[in-house]
């Protein structure tokens, strides 16, 4: 492990974080420093997810690429003779399951980040906005991922570059546009964007329908507080949490956790 941390560590340059992630509770970073790992596994072993992510000031030299198969990585980041194209550091975070990290020679915007992962045909779910990636070495917790026998796959480290970048072609795209609210609505309203409406993540009831209507608009790279008027603008039933105060701290509660989960891998 020590080992990986090392590969890691030169590859982002030694400005990068390692984080916990509890699906219930929320995500808190660590330093990634040998000493902790102990710490890690103990948190990976009692059911928590390890994540990496670059440091914000070197985030945008870097692109990370989700659950992407094996002959697309073949296909796109590996020359027909099986060499590696520069900066490419694999992790395969399952049984054929790959997040694949791209190292530029520039930085990228985000709209230049998701231009980029739907032509190298990421997962549309995972948006590049604060996007953590999965530590190799520690465990994928994920409830879909366990085996017959109670066990997790072990995210692996594949291939990893530190020396070499990847030149990225420049391309002109289009400032985001989010949906903008002169005021904050207190209930109704009409969902104009039927790909993103409330109704279309319909769940058992209508916490469950906020949680998932949340987690999709954060991985669209939309904001708190965009997310925070979508879904009081379009609930129309409010009687479990009655009162304003109720109200505002159950949305607190449950955008938080949908960030955390939207930004997992």
């Amino acid at each position: 492990m020590e080992s990986i941390f090392e590969k890691l560590s030169r590859y982002f340059y030694h400005r990068w974080h390692v984080a916990v992630l509890d699906m219930h509770i929320g995500r808190w970073v660590v330093e990634p420093k040998p000493s902790n790992i102990a710490y890690l596994k103990a948190e990976n072993a009692n059911g928590r997810h390890i994540l990496i992510q670059p440091h914000s000031t070197i985030a945008p030299y870097y692109l990370l690429a989700d659950d992407i198969s094996w002959p697309l990585i073949q296909k796109q980041h590996q020359h027909k003779d099986g060499r590696w194209k520069p900066g490419r550091t694999l992790v395969e975070t399952s049984n054929n399951n790959y997040q694949l990290w791209i190292h530029c020679s520039r930085p990228l915007s985000l709209n230049e980040k998701r231009y980029w992962l739907k032509k190298l045909k990421s997962d549309p779910g995972a948006d590049p906005n604060n996007r953590w990636g999965r530590c190799p070495g520690f465990r994928n917790r994920k409830d879909k991922h366990r085996n017959s026998t109670g066990g997790y796959p072990l995210s692996k480290l594949i291939w990893i570059d530190w020396t070499g970048l990847a030149d990225i072609a420049k391309i002109r795209t289009p400032q985001s546009k989010l949906q903008k609210f002169s005021h904050q609505p207190t209930a109704g309203g009409v969902c104009h964007h039927q790909q993103s409406c409330r109704s279309n993540y319909q769940c058992a009831d209508e916490s469950a329908t906020d949680f998932a209507y949340a987690i999709a608009l954060f991985r669209r790279g939309y904001t708190a507080q965009y997310i925070r008027n979508r879904i009081l603008s379009e609930r129309k039933n409010w009687k479990n949490h009655s009162g304003e105060k109720r109200k505002q701290h159950y949305l607190d509660r449950t955008i938080k956790r949908a960030k955390n989960i939207a930004l997992c891998s």
